[in-house]
């Protein structure tokens, strides 16, 4: 596994398509960061800290918006990572783009953090642009 990030994403990704209420996964300081935001967002229920055997682990309780009694369709429709090991994307305050047209959040990570395009945008920063989630 080479980018810890990109791991994360896709087992999201895996984790709401196949219909998974919870997804585990190794913890680090970036990827709880990047979790929080999903949450402060509204795109997964509940972000934890847990002790998974001897290590660390993040649990993520995914989000899913009830269509009829049988039927829930999955809060995140679609998350793509941006900037990659071997190609680095990074975005002046002008070029952050708004996703879906405002429906999703794109995450930037700056000088004072990793936050939300539109946050870093009312912040007047740029960075490095890690993925989009809508």
């Amino acid at each position: 596994m080479f980018d810890p990030i990109s791991d994360m994403l896709t087992r999201v990704r895996n984790a709401q398509l196949a219909g998974h209420r919870e997804v585990l996964m190794p913890f680090s300081k970036m990827k709880m960061v990047l979790a929080e935001i999903l949450e402060k967002e509204n795109f997964v229920q509940l972000v934890k800290r847990v002790k998974q055997d001897a290590h660390e682990a993040i649990s993520i309780v995914l989000r899913y918006d009830v269509v009829s009694n049988t039927q829930r369709t999955p809060a995140i429709t679609g998350i793509e990572r941006m900037s990659k090991v071997g190609q680095r994307v990074y975005v002046g305050k002008d070029e952050i783009e708004r996703v879906k047209n405002g429906y999703g959040i794109a995450i930037i990570s700056t000088s004072k953090g990793v936050m939300t395009g539109k946050d870093a945008r009312r912040q007047g920063l740029g960075g490095e642009y890690i993925c989009r989630v809508w």
